[in-house]
């Protein structure tokens, strides 16, 4: 399982088209990676606040990439719903993403920098830890400014 220091691992899914998503693509830039599913209610919650991050940070600065973690069918259906956001919605066919990042429950969040090192890893967390995520993409973005 990937923890603080580690390279993120390269696989995050697939893209409504059908092709791989890599991390290396996003090199330079903040990456937040967070795997989720409609069911989830915090999830729900979340996926509007990551959009309006991306949006300040800026698509030069930062990638937010939301896997979502069920059917084909349903992640079509929530893109859909989602069409308007500017972070990537990915799939993870056959769970690859998520076994390579360990994940064994949602929400699940990566925060990864621009050398594509992990520099936190938040596992079913809740909105009391919102500063701390909010801090810890901050200085993810203040890495980027240092390249």
């Amino acid at each position: 399982m990937p923890d603080v220091g580690d390279i993120a691992p390269e696989q995050v899914g697939k893209n409504l088209a059908g092709e791989q998503l890599v991390l290396t693509n996003y090199r330079g830039k903040a990456v937040v990676v967070s795997f989720w599913a409609t069911w989830c209610q915090y999830c729900l919650k979340e996926l509007p606040i990551l959009e309006g991050v991306q949006k300040q940070a800026g698509g030069e600065h930062m990638q937010v990439i939301a896997i979502n973690t069920e059917s084909r069918e349903t992640y079509r259906e929530a893109a859909k719903v989602l069409k308007n956001f500017s972070l990537i919605l990915a799939h993870d066919t056959g769970d690859k993403a998520a076994k390579a990042y360990g994940v064994d429950g949602i929400p699940h969040m990566v925060i990864i920098g621009p050398d594509g090192r992990i520099l936190k890893v938040y596992r079913g967390y809740d909105e009391s830890e919102l500063g701390d995520i909010v801090a810890d993409i901050n200085h993810a973005l203040e890495l980027t400014q240092k390249l």
